[in-house]
């Protein structure tokens, strides 16, 4: 069973011979083979593959990408993030090609090899504290994401990222929201930060648990505004890139994202209960994030969002390792529940 599984790992989407851009599964599973891709890559490098040895290509060559760049942090010199260019041959034909992006801007999340480990657990660090964005390994990317955009349509673009990759690809997606440039986005295990309140079986205790937390969070960030310390996003600013829907898959087996799954659904029971004003406030701001202003350190909440289209993969997993990886999510039979979260 081990040996199928670590083939399954290798193989990809093998039984996907035909992409339907319309289709959401085959969409996810395009944009989680290029996010593979790019671990790949890095592997590659590490391992000194070249040539015919190099394992990273029949990842997007499998559906007519070509590797356009890869981005290179400039602290371990570690691939972490790659532009794929869609180039169909002229004798495809498929009517919904329309659909399809013309580039993808793709990142992975960490690798536990002795060559990127510290780097990219020194990053994992920034993301906790909400500094991620001030790492030199993210003004690559934003740059990456930037040039890009001046070059075409943001329609033509899709984002994608998995675990600390997600992280990097939601940041510089809410970035250019800021702006009113919405690019579609496919965020894979993307880390939430906040105790996994999610893996608690109680739901009264749950629920209880996230009341308190809302109104606790928004009488703070109301305290923190009043005393003119706290420069957090006002309800109209984080309302403005609503209409930015980040594509999120997550795993309810994995602490890392799992929360998401309550930071929605939670926002939604509190329009229920008549709570709607005070988790207005509450999901815009992280309680650690405000303590930290608190004590004079300005730290906007990088993984909260108010708007996505969120995924939850409720196939049983064996382990953290499948509930975590990216190889979830291109396997067919999943027991998958959609649902639209609109700020």
């Amino acid at each position: 069973m081990a040996m199928k599984r670590d083939i399954f790992y290798l193989s990809g989407p093998l039984h996907l011979t035909y992409v339907d851009w319309d289709n959401v599964y085959h969409r996810k599973s395009v944009a989680a083979s290029l996010v593979k891709g790019v671990y790949v890559l890095e592997k590659d490098r590490q391992e000194r593959r070249k040539g015919p040895n190099a394992l990273a290509q029949p990842w997007w060559v499998f559906f007519h990408f070509q590797l356009l760049r890869i981005l290179i942090d400039d602290v371990d010199s570690s691939i972490f993030g790659a532009i794929y260019e869609f180039k169909p041959p002229s004798c495809l034909y498929n009517d919904t090609l329309h659909r399809s992006p013309r580039y993808v801007i793709a990142f992975r999340g960490t690798i536990t090899n002795a060559d990127s480990v510290s780097r990219d657990i020194e990053l994992d660090i920034h993301f906790v504290r909400n500094e991620l964005h001030q790492s030199s390994r993210y003004e690559i990317a934003i740059q990456a994401v930037r040039n890009m955009v001046a070059t075409v349509d943001c329609s033509n673009i899709w984002l994608a990222g998995h675990s600390l990759g997600s992280a990097m690809a939601l940041l510089s997606g809410k970035t250019m929201a800021k702006t009113g440039i919405f690019i579609e986005s496919f965020l894979f295990n993307p880390p939430y930060v906040s105790v996994p309140i999610e893996r608690i079986k109680d739901k009264k205790l749950k629920h209880g648990l996230r009341i308190a937390g809302s109104v606790i969070t928004a009488g703070l960030a109301i305290a923190m505004k009043g005393k003119q310390q706290h420069k957090s996003l006002s309800l109209d600013s984080f309302a403005a890139f609503s209409a930015w829907v980040p594509c999120l898959f997550v795993n309810p087996s994995d602490p890392i994202c799992s929360e998401y799954i309550g930071y929605f659904e939670h926002r939604r029971k509190m329009e229920e209960i008549g709570g709607g004003s005070i988790e207005k406030l509450a999901t815009q701001n992280s309680l650690v994030c405000l303590l930290m202003s608190a004590f004079g350190k300005e730290s906007e909440p990088m993984h909260l969002i108010p708007s996505a289209s969120l995924t939850v993969n409720f196939t049983p997993s064996r382990d953290f390792r499948e509930a975590h990886g990216i190889h979830q999510w291109w396997k067919p039979n999943l027991r998958l529940e959609s649902k639209f979260y609109k700020y």
